[in-house]
């Protein structure tokens, strides 16, 4: 009840701030409604936490508290030290956040899935948290795996989700940072002018910028990306084979994965300069 309450405390906290800060100072002019943009966003949230309540009643939390109690995993193994526990707990979670995504634009089929978040006309907090409800059970299957084979504490656990709702409505957010401040904090934390990058209608500027909390893996990795070719301003965000939002509607969005195009966001155009050829948008749907 107690890590319920915190979990819950800091998702409406954030919120409030990013969304308030939108308002105040936003990065960027939204090209579409937001009022029907934020109900069908919300509209998928809340199936989402109803599915995982649900289906996954005790979720990861409960799968480190049965390792921890049955000497279960890595951090068992290694008998680390409390506070080195929590450290390689939550860097290992945060690396299998990225390996994910990667793997949601490399494979076809979690490709589909994925659309659903990378749709979205315009970007902002609500964005952050709308993915597909067959998305988030796949991605929770795999936390629960990766909790079990690791072992690690329950508070690293909690820690790590927090973080990654924090951070994923944070990066998500159309909020302005001087550009000093972003320079500097994206060496620590996936910054909203990183990952906006990520949302760009291009597909080799969709195909970088994968992490949510921290920006190490994509310099690791070579699939960092500074900025985007056309700007911030410039740039269009979403897919470029569903430019109507008539098409994007709440029961749309279910459907898309079965339904939709994927259009040709793959990974074979990783790591490279964006093409001006890549941005001539395919016949709207």
């Amino acid at each position: 009840m107690h890590e319920s309450l915190l979990r819950i405390g800091f998702f409406v906290g954030i919120l409030a701030v990013v969304a308030a800060w939108e308002v105040v100072l936003p990065r960027r002019p939204l090209t579409v409604n937001k009022a029907g943009r934020w109900f069908n966003n919300f509209g998928i949230i809340v199936i989402d936490s109803l599915l995982v309540r649900l289906l996954f009643p005790v979720a990861a939390l409960g799968v480190a508290a049965a390792a921890s109690r049955q000497g279960w995993g890595l951090v068992a193994f290694l008998h680390l030290p409390p506070a080195a526990a929590l450290l390689l707990s939550v860097l290992v979670l945060d690396l299998v956040i990225y390996l994910q995504h990667l793997m949601f634009h490399a494979v076809p089929l979690l490709w589909r899935l994925h659309m659903v978040h990378h749709a979205d006309l315009d970007i902002d907090v609500s964005t952050g948290l709308r993915f597909h409800p067959v998305e988030i059970l796949v991605s929770m299957l795999i936390k629960m795996a990766t909790v079990a084979a690791l072992g690690p504490p329950v508070a690293a656990v909690l820690l790590f989700e927090i973080l990654l709702n924090g951070t994923a409505m944070f990066n998500h957010g159309n909020i302005r940072l001087p550009l000093p401040v972003d320079r500097v904090l994206r060496l620590l934390v996936v910054t909203p002018d990183m990952h906006r990058v990520h949302h760009s209608v291009i597909i080799r500027e969709t195909n970088s910028n994968f992490g949510f909390n921290f920006p190490w893996w994509d310099r690791l990795f070579g699939t960092y990306r500074d900025q985007p070719v056309a700007g911030h301003l410039g740039m269009t965000i979403g897919l470029s084979q569903y430019r109507r939002p008539g098409a994007l509607t709440l029961p749309r969005l279910l459907l898309l994965p079965f339904t939709g195009r994927p259009g040709r966001y793959s990974l074979d155009s990783i790591g490279q300069d964006p093409e001006q050829s890549v941005t001539t948008r395919s016949k709207k749907q």
